[in-house]
């Protein structure tokens, strides 16, 4: 399979001296859906600036082989532009030239994908967290990104917004896409991952399979390990 990201003996230092990423090489395959966990401070947020191209390395190479990346951020309400979700939509895919017919059809068809073709004239600034987090994943594909990039999809949803995530997230694994989430709620999607890896202090902990990422300490890295059961009431507390 070909090699879609390519992240070679990659370090970035801030100008205040902190080390975010030390030495961190891997690379994502075409197709491949990979889970990046890591505590926060763990240098997953800046990683993922680093392979969207919001970043410079301060030393190592990031390279994107044929492919384009797409960022869903933590916040979704950053990345609203418009007003409703379908200006929000065209706006992307205006700026990559699409104009009248073309990029009506690519408006619909991508809000269609995501399940919001119904609110397209919706205030889209009044959507729930997963409907927002839905209307960055349609504005992505209507710019015809190749890689999605996910950072804490998650944070700050209910369940039903947990839901709808996962199943756009189901989606797009079916479609064949590139995706890498960064997240430390590895129960609610690492059962999609072809990939697992963990990310600590700045460097790379494990990078495989996620049943071999499982048996890892990953406690240690300062990740609850998912496979902790709930017997009883007393098992529902973090501690």
């Amino acid at each position: 399979m070909d090699i879609a990201v390519e992240i070679s003996h990659v370090c970035r230092t801030f100008p205040n001296g902190t080390e975010a990423l030390k030495d961190v090489s891997f690379s994502i395959r075409k197709g491949e859906f990979a889970v990046i966990a890591g505590s926060n401070g763990s240098g997953k947020s800046v990683l993922m600036s680093l392979i969207a191209g919001l970043d410079e390395a301060s030393s190592g190479s990031i390279t994107l082989h044929g492919c384009t990346a797409g960022l869903v951020f933590q916040d979704a309400d950053a990345q609203i532009l418009g007003e409703t979700p379908a200006e929000d939509v065209a706006f992307g895919a205006k700026n990559c030239g699409l104009r009248k017919e073309a990029l009506a059809t690519r408006v619909e068809a991508s809000l269609a994908r995501t399940g919001l073709l119904e609110k397209k004239d919706f205030p889209a600034h009044m959507m729930s967290g997963g409907e927002k987090r839905r209307l960055a994943v349609a504005g992505i594909l209507a710019m015809e990104r190749s890689l999605l990039i996910f950072d804490e999809p998650f944070a700050n949803l209910d369940w039903p917004g947990v839901r709808q995530v996962c199943a756009v997230l189901k989606q797009l694994k079916e479609e064949g896409r590139t995706v890498i989430v960064l997240t430390h709620e590895l129960e609610k999607v690492l059962g999609l991952a072809d990939r697992f890896i963990v990310l600590d202090k700045g460097r790379i902990r494990f990078d495989g399979n996620p049943q071999d990422g499982l048996l890892q300490p990953l406690e240690t890295w300062s990740i609850r390990n998912p496979r902790t059961s709930y017997d009883e009431l007393g098992d529902m507390l973090w501690l």
